[in-house]
Order: C-alpha cells, then structure tokens, then sequence
C-alpha cells in the first residue's frame, strides 16, 4: 500500500540560513573598516556568514548592498539625533548635548580604533564619481540641517536664543561640528576630549 507523502511546505524551497538585518549590519561593518573601495564581495561574504550566491540573491551587488547599508546607518543615527532633538523637556543646551554625545557613542562603538561616522568616513570618498550615492549623502545631510534648524527655530520662539539668529546658518554650523568631531574620531583623538570640544562648541551656539 503506498503512502502519501506530505506536502506541507512543498515548493518552498530551503529556508534561509541567515538573517537579513543581521548579514547587513555584518556587510556594514566591514564597509566601515575599509571603505566601499577596499571592501570586497568575498570578505562581505565572509563576515556575512553567506556564499557569494547567497549574497547576491539576498542583497545583489557590492553597490546596492553599500547603498542599503548606508541607509540603515542613517536610520540608526537618525533615530538617535531626532530622539534628543524632539524631546521638549530639554533646554537647548541640553538637546545639543545629548544629541553630540549619542553620536560620539557611534563613533567610538567599534573595537579597537574609533570609527567616526559611517557615512562621513566612507560615502563622502565615493560620492565625487558615483551619484546614488551622492545623492543619498546630499539628501540625509540636508535632512540633517533641517531637523537641527527646526530644533534651533523653537529655541528661538521660546527666548533661549535671540529673535535675529539666522536660523539656517546656525543649523549648518552646528551639523559641521558633527562632520568635524567624527573626523577627529577616526584621527585618534579621545573622546573625552572630542566631548570637551562639544561642550565649548555648543555655548557658543547657544549664544552663552
């Protein structure tokens, strides 16, 4: 007498071995060791826990995973930024504070070496001659100056900063110092003094 066979799962094919956000922040992390230039498929692969197959049906090519892991980077810092920036029992003073010192925790999160910003450290090389990628720099760091120029407007209506500031500029002025304690992150200097750096910077912003 023949027996059935089951067929639940018939056609599904083998599940995945991997977990996607997982192999992405993995693919992430070596991009940030060596920059998109000098990261390869194979070592991606490698961190991933992937073959190259895998990888290119999960994620397809080197440049579109750099683009999906470029986002997610700015999703996680995003998040941090806009939880200090949109927390309305905080002074000025203090949301500037907590927003520098979430994104010096980014920068100082890797082992060994700090890493800086991700995106400062890797897109700004490859955004002179590839524009996906210039185009999602240039969108995220305008993002970024008009969340702090919304934040820096409040403050104004509020009377913590004076009527004729140029909002816009202020704005601009201060996610420069962002770009800039990330670069000396990355150079070797320490954090405690990168927070020192903040601190005076964020007075003169508040016009203390």
């Amino acid at each position: 007498m023949a027996q059935n066979k089951p067929t639940e799962g018939k056609g599904r094919g083998r599940p995945r071995a991997y977990d996607p956000q997982t192999a992405l922040q993995q693919a992430l992390d070596v991009f940030w060791s060596t920059g998109y230039s000098g990261a390869s498929l194979d070592s991606i692969a490698t961190a991933a826990g992937m073959n190259r197959p895998s990888l290119y049906a999960a994620f397809g090519g080197k440049h579109s995973l750099y683009i999906r892991a470029l986002e997610q980077y700015w999703d996680v810092a995003c998040a941090e930024m806009q939880a200090a920036l949109t927390d309305s029992s905080l002074t000025l003073r203090e949301a500037l504070l907590r927003f520098y010192e979430g994104q010096l925790s980014i920068y100082f999160s890797g082992e060994g070496q700090p890493r800086g910003c991700f995106a400062i450290g890797t897109a700004t090389t490859e955004a002179v001659e590839d524009p996906e990628i210039r185009a999602v720099l240039s969108d995220r760091l305008g993002r970024l100056d008009a969340d702090l120029e919304v934040r820096l407007r409040a403050a104004i209506e509020s009377g913590e900063l004076r009527g004729d500031v140029d909002a816009a500029a202020l704005a601009v002025l201060a996610s420069s110092l962002l770009h800039s304690i990330s670069i000396r992150a990355r150079a070797g200097k320490p954090r405690n003094e990168l927070t020192e750096l903040v601190r005076k910077a964020v007075s003169v912003i508040c016009g203390e």
